[in-house]
């Protein structure tokens, strides 16, 4: 186990012994519903791979019923927990799946899951069947789910959307101690990150991040200006090229081409909705490509692979920022 996850560990058994508990009747606002606990939901069940990693972290695997939605491999430090739990579904779950886990609480990262127009179902169809429903408020709160492919930002993502989720979550099962560890944790890596990189006066360096593509001979989806992956490089100082406010904007090789970002930043992950899913054939298509081979990016080979869920609202996110200060850094060493 690394150090800065036993360092949390053990300042979040202390932590529990000095807070306060959860006092039940629980009453708070999630993403335009008022949610009413009267004790700590027994059972849960997740779609998304955010909010269970979320959950694992808050010592409350026991409490995941079954799970779906997954982007990468579960990180090391929970798969023995994770080993135990459901796996309802790799992308998404049916309706029937999920209630048959009679779960008192349904955790779903996106709205296009469960929300007014959700594939699995909508969170009215829930609460008919009294099953709590949370929304991960990284994609709900300043944000338009009803208009672009992935939802528009109406205003530029806040990372203390993901930190009102650890939060939350935390007053709900009643650790809210485990849950300001998390937080303090989050907080003090991405400050340490974004501090290393603004202390190398690093200065001009623009960034394209490419999530996926339907299909590789059409336009990929691109990280956009006020999405999550956005202000991952906006805090960290990079110009990120593509300018829509959409969360994921197809953008065509030859806008992105002649932006010529400094780093290109490609999702890796084990789900298989597209080709592009594939990180091996986003590289083969950047070198073989004709317009995409000649990016400077490309011949340099100033490329980051990054987990798809750290470009996302969850609990990875920092690794993510940390990965791509750490590619930043290399690249101002090498001009030097």
């Amino acid at each position: 186990m690394p150090v800065r996850r036993l360092a949390f560990s053990t300042l979040a058994a202390l932590l529990c012994f000095s807070a306060s508990a959860t006092e039940y009747p629980l009453q708070l606002h999630n993403c335009g519903y008022t949610l009413k606990f009267d004790k700590a939901p027994a059972s849960a069940v997740t779609i998304g791979q955010a909010g269970t990693e979320m959950l694992y972290a808050l010592g409350l695997g026991d409490k995941v019923a079954g799970t779906a939605l997954w982007f990468n491999s579960v990180l090391p430090q929970f798969k023995a927990v994770n080993d135990k739990v459901t796996r309802l579904a790799d992308n998404d779950p049916s309706f029937e799946s999920v209630i048959g886990k009679r779960p008192a609480l349904v955790v779903s990262q996106f709205e296009w899951m469960v929300g007014k127009e959700g594939v699995v179902g909508t969170r009215e169809q829930f609460h008919d069947l009294r099953i709590a429903t949370y929304a991960m408020p990284s994609d709900c709160e300043g944000k338009n789910n009803l208009s672009g492919s992935d939802g528009t930002r109406t205003t530029a993502y806040d990372v203390n959307a993901l930190y009102k989720s650890v939060q939350q979550l935390a007053q709900i099962f009643d650790v809210e101690a485990r849950g300001k560890a998390l937080v303090d944790e989050l907080t003090q890596r991405q400050a340490q990150a974004v501090a290393q990189l603004k202390s190398s006066k690093l200065q001009n360096v623009s960034a394209a991040l490419w999530f996926s593509s339907a299909d590789l001979a059409i336009d990929p989806y691109m990280a956009g200006q006020k999405g999550v992956a956005g202000y991952m490089m906006q805090t960290l100082g990079l110009r990120n090229i593509v300018t829509s406010a959409e969360e994921w904007p197809t953008v065509g090789w030859e806008t992105i081409a002649k932006a010529n970002p400094s780093i290109l930043i490609i999702a890796r992950m084990d789900r298989r909705r597209f080709p592009a899913d594939d990180y091996r054939k986003k590289l083969e298509f950047l070198k073989n490509d004709p317009v995409t081979r000649h990016m400077d990016a490309v011949k340099n080979n100033r490329i980051v692979i990054v987990d798809a869920d750290a470009l996302q609202g969850s609990i990875r996110m920092v690794d993510g920022i940390e990965q791509i200060a750490q590619a930043a850094l290399k690249l101002q060493a090498a001009a030097r």
